[in-house]
């Protein structure tokens, strides 16, 4: 199977939340709609779906264009926010297509690099960026401390 490749649009609005929902379990519903809907009213996200033969939706990544990224020289970038495929379709070479596809369109819209993130412990996800011509740059350990009194 070869999925197709495509930009998502408002027609799309309720696969793109599902997929979400997919990638990232743990966030509310309600965040990903309005995020989508953001995607989809702003300029400086998209969305890719790849797509079986009979169109059902197999995967998707999507690209955000930050002011900036750790480990990238140029600003804005852009930068890929989430990638997922569907678990009976891994191992096929869709993410690189996928990956490919977002390349491509950066490219066109004068873009010469792209980042990206993973978790320190998510190795599956960092073997994934090295096959798709990612290059480690910098590891990060984020802190935080909450201030003030809780509501």
């Amino acid at each position: 199977m070869t999925p197709s490749i495509r930009q998502m649009t408002a027609a799309d609005r309720e696969t793109w939340i599902r997929l979400r929902a997919a990638l990232w379990p743990n966030e509310v519903d309600e965040v990903h709609v309005k995020d989508v809907d953001a995607l989809l009213k702003g300029e400086t996200g998209f969305g890719f779906v790849a797509e079986a033969e009979d169109g059902a939706a197999v995967g998707f990544a999507e690209i955000f264009i930050r002011p900036f990224a750790n480990g990238c020289d140029s600003r804005p970038v852009p930068f890929l926010e989430g990638i997922w495929i569907a678990a009976p379709f891994r191992r096929r070479g869709i993410s690189t297509l996928l990956v490919k596809h977002i390349e491509d369109f950066m490219v066109a819209r004068g873009f010469h690099e792209i980042g990206s993130d993973a978790l320190v412990e998510n190795h599956v996800s960092q073997d994934a960026h090295r096959s798709w011509g990612f290059a480690e740059t910098e590891r990060v350990v984020h802190f935080r401390k909450l201030i003030g009194a809780k509501s």
